[in-house]
């Protein structure tokens, strides 16, 4: 995820005195640091990690930065603890320790990415890997490894697939090799999904192959 071979990005929305602060540290710091004044800009393009908010920049429309940083790991600075900020990964208050700063964004990036790579959006649905469930709502059903792995090939390959190419890519058999092995894994998990969510169009079948 780091758009920089060495350190990940910080995008920063703190106070002038704030930001000298951090940039002083900056050979110190584990990560690199990008300033912005606030977040009422679109700051959709900007390439970074986490983002470092004090929270008297806060001014302008909360769920904005929700839904700027929505996929990001972010931490709040704040000056009290009266501070009831919600939505944040991590809230800590002055006076900083910057040791524990430099470590905090370290734990929240690696966080937030095994989190990324343990989950996936599918339509309607998060895919959690970790835990080897579907979920909707609060309903959800046990995966198997396979069930995963066909749900994962389907959904990333963008286009449909045909039951050998199944077989090769997660069965390692070679393509022509029975094939009822794909069809069965696959009718047992749309069963699965239809019994659980009402839903009998998650994996489609064309001619072509099969697609979700």
């Amino acid at each position: 995820m780091h758009y920089n071979n060495s350190k990940p990005i910080v995008l920063c929305v703190i106070s002038n005195d704030f930001s000298n602060s951090l940039s002083e540290l900056k050979p110190y710091l584990n990560f690199s640091l990008l300033f912005s004044n606030d977040l009422s800009n679109d700051i959709s393009q900007l390439k970074y990690d986490a983002i470092l908010i004090e929270a008297e920049n806060l001014s302008y429309e909360f769920t904005q930065i929700i839904n700027l940083t929505r996929n990001k790991a972010k931490l709040l600075i704040c000056k009290s603890n009266e501070d009831k900020i919600i939505h944040f990964d991590q809230i800590m208050h002055f006076p900083l320790n910057f040791d524990e700063l430099n470590n905090k964004i370290l734990q929240l990036i690696s966080s937030k990415e095994f989190f990324d790579n343990s989950s996936l959006n599918i339509k309607n649905y998060l895919l959690d890997k970790n835990e080897k469930k579907i979920k909707k709502k609060s309903l959800f059903i046990a995966l198997t490894e396979k069930e995963i792995q066909l749900i994962e090939l389907l959904f990333n390959t963008k286009k449909p697939i045909k039951k050998n190419k199944i077989l090769e890519l997660i069965w390692k058999y070679s393509t022509d090799a029975d094939t009822h092995t794909v069809e069965t894994h696959i009718y047992r998990l749309r069963k699965k999904i239809d019994d659980k969510f009402g839903d009998s169009d998650f994996i489609v079948n064309t001619k072509d192959g099969y697609l979700i």
